[in-house]
């Protein structure tokens, strides 16, 4: 009597399984991010000028509520509301592991100095 009782659980939860799958596929169309993540949607860069290069970037995020589009670890992230709107931006971690992160003087937005002296900037539009 075991035996049946243990295939109709188990049958039951593979139904279960799949029908969550179905929900997840129907919520998660495609183009749509999952919530909390970024992706990289245009990227250009330009190398015109002798030892400058000018990137500009453009990220889709679906952050979370209390969450806005930022930068952590030189990628697209969500990042806490606050940051954005005080400025403080080396609270997101925009920088490389290594790098030291300081504000521009008007905050702008940030430079990212590598330990050999080379200092990358990035500025918010």
């Amino acid at each position: 009597m075991q035996l049946p009782k243990a295939l109709w659980a188990l049958a039951g939860a593979a139904l279960c399984c799949f029908l969550v799958l179905l929900l997840h596929a129907q919520f998660l169309k495609e183009g749509q991010l999952a919530a909390g993540t970024c992706e990289i949607v245009t990227l250009d860069r330009d190398s015109s000028q002798p030892r400058r290069t000018i990137a500009r970037q453009t990220a889709r995020c679906a952050c979370r509520k209390g969450q806005i589009a930022g930068t952590t670890r030189a990628r697209p992230a969500c990042v806490d509301a606050r940051i954005i709107k005080t400025k403080q931006w080396c609270d997101m971690l925009p920088c490389l592991e290594g790098e030291g992160c300081d504000l521009l003087i008007n905050r702008s937005g940030w430079t990212c100095t590598q330990p050999g002296g080379r200092i990358k900037t990035t500025t918010v539009s």
